[in-house]
């Protein structure tokens, strides 16, 4: 199960909704059954992506402290 973020244009509302991964394209509504639109969730953006690449190299631990580290 995964948890996704929709809007509600009509509402003006976003909410969250809990479903298994293979439903996530499937239509959304709103607690008032309006139809709601699928949206990315914040951690998502590509600014959040940019945020893990930057972390620091060494191995899967970032920081050397590993096994993982000394196979290079």
């Amino acid at each position: 199960m995964a948890i996704y973020e929709f809007y509600c244009p009509t509402c003006r509302e976003k909410f969250e909704q809990r479903r298994p991964m293979a439903s996530a394209g499937e239509p959304a509504t709103c607690a008032r059954g309006h139809r709601a639109e699928r949206v990315l969730s914040m951690f998502a953006t590509p600014k959040g992506a940019a945020a893990v690449a930057e972390a620091p190299a060494g191995g899967c631990c970032g920081g050397g402290g590993c096994a993982c580290a000394s196979a290079n």
